[in-house]
């Protein structure tokens, strides 16, 4: 971490000039993403009747549209209350199915087509119409804000979400919402930006200045990118910051950082210091704090409201020729309100992560850790339900993957599960390149949620398979050979036998009468054993013959 510099005294290291800052139409650039974050909640209530129960709290500006629709013919069965403050009368073309019924108050300001507006009596201020609903459903599924719609989409995903039942009134952010997409009417004049076209090998940096007029006090920051980028932040005094997901990612600021991880929160204290709002300055102050000589992109914020979420680094980068391309970091795809990410490792131990070049053989196994970065302070569990492959080129090839759960504590893996695939089944088809995708469930103690997918590239081959052993190739003449190599041993053998016995007069272990008495098929035919020489030697004495002779014994029964 930088120690605090003070940039009160201007550098000449500033080379490049400020851009020209242009309005941003939907508060969304090439580089960042401005949401505002008003007023509104989101709980896990279900009706009895197994409805859920929606809040629309609309503002519109004097210069905004007074007509709108709500497409809900794929919604899942609801009460859809209706609620404004602002000056109508307003025009609304509702799309509904025969499970969804909408309210409006009594003096309405809405004048609907399509479907009709069952009235009811009930209190415009946000806390008081939350009680209302409650007492009259049971409870409330979601209570959103919505400034100058212009269309309301329910997707038909389930609206409840895992967690309390009881809808607490916070700055939220609507974007999480994903059984609802709202189109609204920015205002274009409350967020300005301008970038530059960077050099080849020059580091991003994102430069972002709330104004000392606005009411902006608290950014929560989504870093959506894998690369590494510079982060510079600055804000009126008492402004805070809080960054997920902050990995590789290096930052300044004149305010109080806080990091988010899926494991603790560390706040930072200011790094520069520094109160001047004029762009100039700010451009300044990150340009010498981090010794840049140019800058990726510069935004000011202006938003209505106390807090906004900004997302920073949504451009791909840009294509570069090189001469070996190096792999992208995996790739994720999954529901807003929980990053999720899988590494792929090659051992059981989850100590050898494979890389995502690296090529692994078909008859091996490997090992997923599927991990996820909390947004809130809700500690949710991952249960996955399915995986399948996706050959890579224009004719995919899609096939299951059968996964085997991983044992693995809950400290060790706080936020994360783990399995493991076998690539048997991948052997007889010919791609290589392969996309590993897995449907996951978000678990909150007992109940469980679409927690969308998450992806990661393969690299397969194929197994090793040794080199064949040499076959000797023998011939008709080799074989020839060897059959007369053995007959002849066996011929000179039998001549050294014979020849011993007719020089020394005594069998030497051959007996030819006996084995050929014994071939005979006679097996109760007696032969006479024959004397045992002590003394073989045909030098002996005839005194030493005859003591040896004397002592020999006779056979005294015959041989059955």
């Amino acid at each position: 971490m930088r120690s605090q510099v003070n940039v009160t005294n201007r550098h000449k290291r500033c080379a490049q000039k400020l851009c020209t800052l242009e309005e941003v139409d939907e508060y969304k650039t090439d580089w960042i993403h401005v949401r505002p974050m008003p007023i509104g909640c989101w709980t896990g209530f279900l009706g009895e009747d197994k409805a859920e129960v929606h809040i629309l709290d609309l503002l519109f500006l004097p210069t905004a549209d007074k007509m709108f629709s709500i497409n809900m013919t794929d919604a899942k069965p609801m009460h859809l209350i209706l609620t404004t403050n602002s000056m109508g009368p307003f025009y609304v073309a509702l799309h509904v199915n025969k499970d969804v019924h909408v309210y409006g108050h009594n003096d309405s300001k809405f004048t609907s087509y399509n479907a009709g507006l069952t009235k009811e009596d009930f209190p415009t201020d946000s806390g008081e119409l939350v009680r209302w609903a409650t007492q009259r459903f049971g409870g409330v599924t979601s209570f959103t804000t919505v400034q100058n719609p212009i269309d309301i989409f329910f997707t038909g995903r389930e609206g409840t979400r895992l967690g309390s039942a009881t809808c607490a009134l916070e700055h939220e952010d609507t974007f999480l919402k994903h059984f609802v997409e709202l189109k609204t009417k920015a205002v274009p004049s409350l967020v300005k930006s301008c970038s530059n076209q960077l050099a080849q090998g020059e580091a991003e940096l994102h430069i972002v200045n709330i104004p000392e007029n606005a009411s902006i006090r608290h950014v929560s920051v989504l870093v959506s990118t894998e690369r590494a980028i510079s982060l510079f932040f600055r804000g009126p005094q008492e402004t805070s910051w809080s960054i997920h997901n902050p990995q590789h990612t290096m930052f300044g600021s004149n305010n109080e950082v806080t990091l988010m991880t899926s494991m603790a929160q560390h706040k930072l204290n200011p790094t520069v210091n520094g109160s001047s709002d004029d762009a100039e300055e700010v451009l300044q102050m990150a340009m010498v704090y981090f010794k840049a000589r140019a800058f990726t992109s510069y935004s000011e914020v202006r938003l209505e409201g106390p807090m906004v979420t900004l997302v920073v680094g949504t451009k791909e980068q840009p294509a570069v020729t090189a001469p070996a391309p190096t792999e992208k970091l995996p790739v994720t795809t999954a529901t807003p309100q929980m990053p999720l990410l899988m590494q792929l490792y090659t051992s059981p131990d989850y100590r050898s992560s494979l890389e995502p070049n690296t090529k692994v053989q078909s008859d091996k196994r490997i090992y997923a850790e599927i991990s996820g970065h909390t947004l809130g302070e809700i500690v949710l569990t991952i249960k996955v339900i399915n995986c399948f492959v996706r050959s890579k080129g224009s004719c995919p090839v899609v096939r299951e993957m059968p996964f085997i759960p991983e044992a693995c504590s809950a400290a060790v893996c706080p936020n994360s599960t783990r399995v493991s695939f076998s690539l048997d089944h991948l052997q007889d088809l010919a791609s290589a390149s392969w996309d590993l995708e897995c449907t996951v469930n978000l678990c909150y103690s007992e109940k469980c949620g679409d927690g969308g997918r998450v992806k990661r590239s393969l690299e397969v081959t194929a197994p090793y398979m040794p080199p064949p052993r040499p076959c000797i190739d023998f011939g008709l003449s080799a074989v020839l050979g060897i059959a007369f190599g053995g007959f002849l041993i066996g011929v000179l053998l039998i001549g050294a036998l014979w020849f011993i016995k007719i020089r020394t007069g005594y069998p030497t272990g051959l007996d030819v009468s006996s084995t050929a008495a014994n071939l005979s098929g006679c097996p109760c035919s007696v032969t006479k054993r024959q004397p045992v020489p002590t003394h073989p030697s045909p030098s002996e004495d005839s005194s030493a013959n005859a003591s040896i002779g004397s002592t020999q014994s006779t056979p005294t029964s015959s041989m059955a």
